[in-house]
Parts: C-alpha cells; sequence; structure tokens
C-alpha cells in the first residue's frame, strides 16, 4: 500500500536538544507493509540503490526484494540458508552485482541482478579470526579497482580488505574504543577518493580510513544532540560535502558536512508519516533523495533535506 505526504519544513539539528522534535517535515512517499508476500516486508535491514534506480531491500526473512523508486515490487528472492540468522548488509558493486552481507554464515554472497547467486564469487564461510575468516558480517563494500572491502563484529572487529580476485590483501581494526577499534562497524561506504566511511554503532562515532587501513577522521560520539549519535546503523555521501546519518537509537537521520559540523535532522521516534522505528538504513538516489528503512514500522520513507 502506498501514502503520499508533501513536506513542509525541516528540522534544524541543535533546535530541539535532546527532546523529540515535532515531524515538521513530512516524507513524499511512504510505502511498505508487513507481511509475508512478495513485496510485502518484515523488519527489513538494509538497502542498497543501483545504477537503473532499482532498490534493493534485505528483510528479517533472508529475502532480498527488488523496489522501483516508488515502492513497486520488482521481484525477489532469498539467500540459500537462514536458520542460523538473517543478512543485515547490502552494496551494489560497479557490474551490477548484489553483494549480501551474509552476517551469520561468515560470508559474502555475490548475486547477478535477476538473483542468480554467482558461487564462484563468495567471500568467506568459515568462522574465525584469521585472513578470509570472519565474525558476523556486517558490510561489504566495493572501490574503484574493484577491491572489495568486509566489515565484521564479534570475535573480529575488523574490516579486511581483498583483490577483485577474492585475495586476501590486509586487515585493520579490533575490538574498542580507541581510535582506529570498533564496536560493530555496521555500515562501510566509499568515497570519490576511495576512502572508506565507517558506522562504528556501538562506538556511536564515524571513523574514516584510506585505502590502506590509516585513520584519517574520527568523530561523534554518545548522544542525541545534534552531532552526536545514538547506535548509527548507516550513513550515505551525496558527493557535495555532505553526508547523512541513518541512527538506529535515535529514531532520526542527521545531515552533517563531512568534517561532522551538524546542519539539519529529520524524524522521531513513532509511527507516523515523518516518524520512524529503528531505522536500519538509508540509500540516496541521483535526485537527491533519500530512501529510508524505518525497520520496526516495516516499511520504507522518502525525503529530501
Amino acid at each position: 500500500m502506498l501514502k503520499y505526504a508533501v513536506g513542509i519544513g525541516v528540522v534544524l539539528a541543535g533546535a530541539a536538544g535532546c527532546r523529540p522534535a515535532p515531524a515538521e517535515r513530512l516524507p513524499e512517499l511512504v510505502w511498505g507493509e508487513q507481511g509475508i508476500h512478495a513485496g510485502q516486508l518484515q523488519k527489513p535491514r538494509a538497502i542498497a540503490l543501483d545504477a537503473r534506480d532499482q532498490l534493493y531491500l534485505v528483510d528479517m526473512l533472508a529475502r532480498i526484494q527488488v523496489y522501483d523508486l516508488d515502492g513497486r515490487y520488482l521481484r525477489g528472492w532469498r539467500t540459500p540458508a537462514s536458520v542460523n540468522g538473517r543478512p543485515c548488509g547490502l552494496s551494489v558493486a560497479r557490474n551490477g552485482d548484489v553483494l549480501v552481507a551474509d552476517t551469520h554464515y561468515f560470508r559474502v554472497l555475490r548475486y547477478r541482478p535477476d538473483g542468480v547467486l554467482r558461487e564462484e564469487a563468495t567471500l568467506g564461510g568459515t568462522s574465525g579470526t584469521g585472513p578470509g575468516q570472519f565474525g558476523f558480517v556486517t558490510d561489504a563494500v566495493e572501490d574503484s579497482q574493484g577491491n572489495v572491502y568486509v566489515g565484521e563484529y564479534g570475535a573480529n572487529d575488523r574490516i579486511q580488505k581483498f583483490s577483485p580476485q577474492g585475495e586476501f590483501l590486509l586487515q585493520w581494526g579490533a575490538h574498542g574504543e580507541a581510535p582506529g577499534q570498533f564496536r560493530r562497524p555496521q555500515n562501510l561506504v566509499i568515497d570519490r577518493e576511495d576512502r572508506i566511511w565507517v558506522a562504528d554503532a556501538c562506538n556511536h562515532r564515524i571513523q574514516i580510513f584510506l585505502a590502506d587501513g590509516r585513520l584519517a577522521a574520527c568523530w561523534g560520539g554518545e548522544g542525541c544532540e545534534a552531532g552526536r549519535f545514538y547506535y548509527p546503523y548507516d550513513l550515505a555521501l551525496d558527493g557535495e560535502g555532505h553526508v547523512f546519518v541513518c541512527e538506529y537509537g535515535n529514531h532520526r537521520v542527521q545531515k552533517l558536512t563531512c568534517d561532522g559540523v551538524p546542519l539539519a535532522s529529520w524524524g522521531r521516534e513513532g509511527r507516523g508519516p515523518g516518524e520512524l522505528h529503528n531505522p536500519w538504513g538509508l540509500a540516496r538516489d541521483r535526485r537527491g533523495r533519500l530512501h529510508v528503512v524505518d525497520s520496526s514500522n516495516h516499511r520504507v520513507q522518502r525525503v529530501s533535506f
């Protein structure tokens, strides 16, 4: 079921401190309904957008479902196994393949856009702390050279880098709170300079790394004030000097400069349009619109700010 709403304003970050802000900007579009049938959603957990403006969503039924930008269902498939747990990360590679962080099976699955699994391109599959082994995989992204970076948490809390052929190249990070360490690196994004942006969820911050693993920046911190975070689960870059951060715990999306200066925020806890309940992810389309995975409301909201 689709519902439409028209925005009428924007919440300036910091204007309301830690108090719930009024939903001053309504979403352009709200779509999705809870269910197990094709096109319905059951706690969607990650989102990715391809070059054809198709949205890929993974939910708690281990389904990857594909929609157009207005929420119309196109196709879908399931991961090979889900008894141990469901995937929590998605991205699209340069050739259009879909990378799925198959979290509880310690691997990254690679699908063609039509849902055909490329078994020969699977990364990992073995639990462990050695090179090429994984803990709980959170996300995988590809840089401009075809190298793949994989985030994981649990025993490892690190990022591993692999060549286009799947060969282990290097790793960095460890469990901890110091700069360069992680407590659940939930989402990864590659910018135009092949730097790796990490939503370091349980440290409530953003970290940025060079392609060789050297730390370039670290900012944020726990809180609900502007510029601080409470379980940042996803982020998106606009290529114009801004980053959007989706906060699972604060039920909002913040817009900041790439140096971490807060500019605006959107959302508050709730069930109505413009309200969020444990949002897991977001994707930005070529028109600058954000598609926000409103997980515990079993839907997606589209907004511009």
